[in-house]
């Protein structure tokens, strides 16, 4: 099974991987779509967003990224800094202006539509996008599903990917030359049993046959995003957007953290702490809005860069080598979770965000710290299994409460995951292959009201103001 570590670890903007990058990338495509299609020519432009995206999307900003997208503009390159002068322009003139199309109506008032009624029968994050012709008919139309992390698909892929035919994976990637194609946890130990090679070594080989001499390059620009946002956020103060009121909080613990070194009255769980004010650093940047990397989502993009930052600036024996294994692991996992059940919070809940991310983690740290597979294994199964459950009920459809402290107790808990493993010698119970069967099983019997809807939970038990 092979899912590239650059689809795994995207960047991007926040605050949602799949109610934010998926509908702007989705448009994007749209329009793509509609220059290539011929026909008659549009004259305007529609769009209904559908389940999860319709519910939770004005606080996840679906409306504006899709205003975005629509102009053309992709979450790895836009500025943030200039979305809300751009969407203002779009809101006031009530047009899209479409290079190699022209200008075409959009009112995002009343042709971006917020459909409460009626889910599509594909996924959660379901979205419409309609191109109409001066008499309002239809010039092309095309369905879009969100599938999380920051990826799309059409309605017909969907269906393909589902049914077998076309999911992009397994005998299909071994035949285009890559050397290890594991599709699950247990044909990944059993491959690397058989070739004498690590997880991260496995995983290195076949990235190379895609990106050759530059893999490393490309790996560093993703360490370097991750490392970024969380000095951008250690730096930044005031209160989030949204309406919550709530505020930032990494710049004041990190002022305290610092203080306090080199005192001898630290206490040795202090270093909880700073996993998790790297984490939180990280969600509250995206909460903002801010650029951010997929780790898989944007809801749980804290996880893996606050245990990246861990190992750097914490561990015995840190280096560049071991954080580019962290990833290549964080990927190969994250990949099968992905492939053998989801990493959408409106499809499975917050187990298949963070708990997705706490195995990741888990699992790269273990093996940046000499873990053998096995024990890798067991570490990505320990943080997954203990995050079984966990629901999405983000208040106000915001990606701020709880999910910015719950990425920081993922980050802690992929550590003390990693760490439990490499005391044991890999032989466990619970396969990890079984967690995830477990996760995605639990995720479809969840009530929909706990799967990123904001109808139930923490979302509607607000404090009275």
């Amino acid at each position: 099974m092979f899912l590239s570590v650059f689809d795994i670890f995207k960047i991007g903007v926040g605050p949602s991987s799949s109610h934010t990058m998926g509908p702007m990338l989705a448009a994007a495509r749209f329009l793509s779509g509609l220059r290539d299609a011929g026909g008659p020519t549009p004259a305007a432009l529609r769009v209904r967003l559908h389940g999860s995206l319709a519910f939770t999307g004005k606080g996840h900003a679906t409306d504006r990224a899709v205003i975005l997208g629509l102009l053309g503009y992709r979450p790895d390159t836009l500025d943030p800094d200039r979305a809300d002068a751009l969407v203002a322009e779009v809101q006031d003139s009530g047009r899209i202006e479409v290079s190699g199309i022209g200008p075409l109506a959009f009112a995002p008032q009343t042709d971006l539509v917020f459909d409460y009624d009626v889910a599509l029968p594909g996924h959660a994050n379901g979205m419409v996008i309609e191109a109409l012709d001066g008499e309002g008919g239809p010039v092309l139309s095309e369905t879009y599903y969100s599938v999380g992390g920051g990826f799309v698909v059409t309605a017909s892929e969907l269906e393909a990917q589902q049914s077998g035919r076309a999911d992009g994976l397994g005998e299909e990637k071994a035949q285009l030359g890559y050397p290890y194609p594991f599709g699950s946890a247990a044909e990944m130990l059993a491959m690397g049993e058989r070739a004498g090679l690590s997880i991260a070594a496995m995983k290195r080989a076949n990235e190379t046959v895609a990106h050759g001499d530059g893999l490393e390059a490309a790996l560093d620009r993703i360490l370097d995003a991750m490392d970024c946002c969380i000095d951008r956020g250690l730096t930044q103060s005031g209160v989030l957007p949204g309406g919550l009121n709530v505020r930032r909080r990494a710049k004041s613990i990190h002022e305290a953290l610092l203080a306090e070194r080199g005192l001898n009255r630290v206490q040795p769980h202090t270093v909880n702490d700073w996993m998790s004010v790297y984490a939180m650093a990280v969600n509250e940047e995206n909460a903002a809005g801010g650029r951010v990397v997929t780790s898989p989502t944007n809801g749980a993009a804290g996880v893996v860069p606050a245990v990246l930052r861990y190992y750097r600036d914490h561990c015995i024996g840190a280096s560049r080598d071991g954080q580019r294994d962290i990833l290549l692991v964080a990927a190969a996992i994250g990949g099968l979770i992905k492939h053998n059940a989801s990493i959408s919070g409106a499809e499975v809940g917050c187990q298949g965000e963070v708990g997705s991310a706490s195995a990741m983690a888990a699992a790269g740290l273990c093996a940046a710290l000499g873990g053998s597979n096995a024990q890798v294994e067991n570490a990505a199964e320990i943080a997954l299994e203990h995050h079984l459950g966990m629901t999405c009920d983000p208040a106000g459809g915001l990606v701020q409460v709880p999910c910015i402290e719950r990425n920081a107790l993922g980050a802690i808990k992929a550590v003390s995951s990693a760490s439990l493993a490499l005391r044991g010698d890999g032989r466990h119970f619970m396969p990890l292959d079984n967690c995830v069967r477990v996760m995605l099983e639990t995720g479809r019997d969840m009530s929909l009201k706990y799967k990123e809807t904001s109808t139930g939970g923490i979302a509607v038990n607000l404090p009275e103001c």
